[in-house]
Parts: C-alpha cells; structure tokens; sequence
C-alpha cells in the first residue's frame, strides 16, 4: 500500500469500518454522494479492515469507536494500524465526547473525530479535510486534548541534555540494546529479569519521550551520550572517520551500526542522501535485529514509499549479493568487539 501518493489528483479513496454491516453500508452510502469520494470498502469487523488495507490503496479510514463487539476496540485497531502504517489518516466515529475516549483517540493517531449526532453531509466534509491534512474536532474536544497536553509530564528528552535524565542502570539498558541484544540476553547479562528489563525500558520511553526500541536507539545515536560523541551528520563531518567506523561495525553484524547507516542514508546526514543504500541497510538490520524488527518493517514501508520500484528492486539486489557473501555476522562476539567503533559506550 502506497499512502500519501497522488492524494490531489485522484478521488479520495475511503475505507469505512463501523461495529454493524448496516452502519457500515449506510456510512458509505452517505460518503458516495460526494463525487470526489471513492468508497473501496465498507465492512463491520477489524479483520477485514486489516484485509482491506493490505490490499487496497486508502487515503482516509473512518473507523467506528466500538467494533467486534467490543468497546472503544477501534481506537485500540487504530493504534495497531499506526504502528504498521504510519501514514495512514483516520477519523474515529463517537457515540459522545467524553474526555477519556477523546484523548485516547487522539493518542491512538487519529486525524479527525465525528460524533454520531453530526449530519452525514458533514462527514464528507469531515473526510475532505482530514484527507488535506488538517484536524477535525470541535472545540470541546480539541480542549481535552490542550489539557491533556498541559497536565503531561515534562520530563522529556526535548535537548541535547536528554540523556542525561537516565539513571546508571538505566543507561547499561540501552548500551545493551545498542549492542542488538534481546530482552533475556540483556536480563542475562545484568543478573535480572525479564520484568525487570521491560520496566526499565518503559521508564527509559517514558523519561525520552519514545514509543519504541527503534525510536529509542535513533535518539540514542543523536544525541550527547555520557563518554560518547554524537553519531549524527555533524559528527560525522567533524570527524569522518565515524563514518568509517559505523561502516566497519555494520559490516560485523552491530544492529545499531546498520539501523545508523540507514537513518544517515534516508536523511542525507553527513553523507549523500540515498535511499537505495538506506533500504539496503534496513533489509540487513532485519537479519541481526529480531527485537526490532517489527519497527524496521515499518520504517522500511515508510521510506519505500517516497522510492520508485526500480529503486526498491536495486536496494534488494544489494542485500541479496551481501547475503551471499555471507555477511553480515550476527554473533554477539562480533557485536561486542564492534560497538566500541559506534562510539555507544555510555
């Protein structure tokens, strides 16, 4: 699925998914009076929903708060799409405004929100401008969200200094999720367990301001790390040989080094943007990173979605022919010897 392609020349394509087949049909029948909608689909269960998606191009998902007969279950559907399809607009259909649902619809990625009691015309309206990028709530619900904004913690990594907001512990947590290593390797190496290991990473998200390992490490690799330089563009023009470094650790198996090579690549920071070696890298870091690979799956989606398929099929070819040659090595001996180039020792 291609998002965000084509949005101005083409029909608005709409997926409608509502808790009953009945709701569904009436929605979409509303939406196909407007002629510059495409209704592709209109179903009543968050299965087909995902089926749709998968193989359907959507610009805009209306999705009903209450589905498979469970409550507020769309906003949770939602939160699952978000994370797989980053680009994805949707609007949460509400039975009432209150605060908490709100919110939480807010939180999940939704674009725009349309209680019940609005006139149907209004949806298309509703769609239309989520589809253009803008916000769709009304005042009431835009206050809950100022608030909720207001009252949230601000301990957040909003500075070169956020790092520093980790304990020690905390700290030896993400050096060992730099080194690639799973929840029970790292529970392993710190004589702790599991739970405890995931506790310190939901502290260590909440204190950056992340959602995911993925987020975590890329702001762990641009940002001033205690004994560490920085690893961004500017590093790497100060000091080329960084550059060097990361290329020698990929090339050894060290998933930060490659998750590294790809964001430099993508974003054109102290190198030439490329996207073919950055989705190179991406379909590699899948290979050593099995923690993270659910995320790069998604990152590599976002980026192939601004890359043509010949450049796709090239950036595949690559990682083929480094497969073959039997690189990259993912054994923990080699990631331990390399992390040191990646300059990750906090």
């Amino acid at each position: 699925m291609h998002l965000d392609q084509d949005r101005v020349q083409q029909n608005i394509r709409v997926l409608v998914v509502d808790n009953t087949r009945i709701h569904a049909q009436l929605l979409a029948d509303a939406l196909k009076r407007d002629s510059s909608l495409e209704v592709v689909g209109a179903v009543s269960h968050s299965g087909d929903l995902i089926d749709l998606i998968h193989s359907e191009k959507i610009d805009v998902a209306v999705i009903g708060c209450n589905l498979d007969e469970q409550p507020l279950h769309g906003i949770e559907v939602l939160r699952q799409l978000k994370s797989t399809w980053g680009g994805i607009r949707a609007i949460i259909l509400l039975d009432s405004s209150k605060r908490d649902v709100v919110i939480e619809a807010f939180r999940a990625g939704a674009r725009g929100l349309f209680t019940r009691h609005e006139s149907l015309e209004m949806l298309s309206k509703c769609v239309r401008r989520v589809h253009e990028g803008q916000i769709w709530a009304n005042s009431e619900q835009m206050g809950f969200a100022i608030e909720a904004l207001a009252a949230a913690p601000t301990v957040r990594a909003v500075g070169a200094n956020g790092i520093d907001l980790l304990s020690k512990r905390e700290l030896e947590v993400v050096r060992c999720l730099a080194e690639g290593m799973t929840n029970r390797e790292i529970a392993t190496r710190l004589g702790l367990s599991q739970h405890t290991i995931k506790n310190y990473l939901f502290r260590v998200f909440d204190k950056l301001g992340v959602s995911s390992r993925l987020e975590l490490l890329s702001l762990t690799l641009t940002q001033p790390t205690p004994g560490a330089p920085l690893m961004d563009g500017s590093n790497v023009e100060a000091n080329p040989t960084s550059l060097a470094g990361c290329l020698n650790a990929a090339e050894q198996g060290v998933p930060s080094a490659q998750l590294t090579l790809a964001w430099m690549y993508w974003q054109g920071k102290g190198v030439g943007a490329d996207p073919v070696s950055a989705y190179m890298w991406y379909l590699v870091s899948e290979r050593t990173s099995s923690e993270m690979k659910e995320e790069i799956v998604t990152a590599k989606r976002k980026l192939s979605e601004v890359m043509t398929t010949e450049q796709v099929i090239e950036a595949q070819k690559r990682a083929a022919a480094r497969f073959r040659q039997g690189k990259p090595v993912s054994s923990h001996a080699a990631t331990a010897n390399a992390a040191s180039a990646v300059r990750l020792n906090y």
